[in-house]
């Protein structure tokens, strides 16, 4: 509730830092790896909520460790983008909840995209979105409050690599002056309203 990724992409420019917000192991490892082996170096945040230190979805196979490598973003590889009307771009732990309400519910016409490097983008992410038709809606989803979090970066910016063919809108907390509620009841409901939205359509 307090890593406040707003003021971090506040000042990103000109390829300054490098802003992740990662959800797998194989990610982390990689994303450390990368940077030890750069010729360059350039400061590296990650965001870590605790709960992923448990979640029994975020793991990775010892393939992903010694075979795999750093994705910036992390593609929906389980449904056909024929079928898909709406793509969740998502960052962090939010994508396990939108994951876990799209089984429940059975959709396969909602592909759940992850954006694991927030900044600095590149042509990664529009690549992945191609395979979605024009027209598609492209909702943004994040759990912190409208004021915070990426999204203000993300509506500035977005544009610029992927063009305006897939409209954009945004789901997440009301703005608020507190990143979180200081209830844990008050919070589980509005994080229940704030899933279904994601999901509705």
């Amino acid at each position: 509730s307090s890593a406040r990724i707003e003021r971090f992409l506040q000042l990103a420019a000109s390829d300054n830092i490098q802003v992740c917000n990662l959800t797998t192991p194989a990610q982390l490892f990689h994303a450390l790896r990368r940077q030890v082996l750069r010729p360059w170096r350039k400061p590296l945040i990650i965001f870590t909520p605790k709960s992923l230190l448990r979640h029994k979805e975020a793991v990775s196979t010892v393939d992903d460790l010694a075979n795999g490598q750093f994705e910036r973003v992390i593609p929906d590889r389980d449904t056909d983008p024929a079928k898909v009307k709406r793509v969740l771009l998502c960052t962090g732990k939010v994508y396990y909840d939108l994951l876990d309400a799209r089984r429940k519910l059975g959709r396969d016409d909602v592909a759940i995209v992850r954006l694991e490097q927030l900044y600095p983008f590149n042509d990664q992410l529009s690549r992945v979105l191609s395979a979605y038709a024009d027209g598609t809606r492209l909702v943004w989803v994040q759990e912190e409050p409208r004021n915070a979090g990426p999204w203000y970066f993300i509506n500035a910016n977005l544009t610029r690599f992927i063009g305006d063919r897939l409209p954009l809108s945004v789901v997440s907390r009301p703005a608020a002056a507190s990143p979180a509620t200081g209830s844990k009841a008050s919070h589980d409901l509005e994080q229940q309203r704030l899933i279904a939205e994601a999901l509705a359509g």
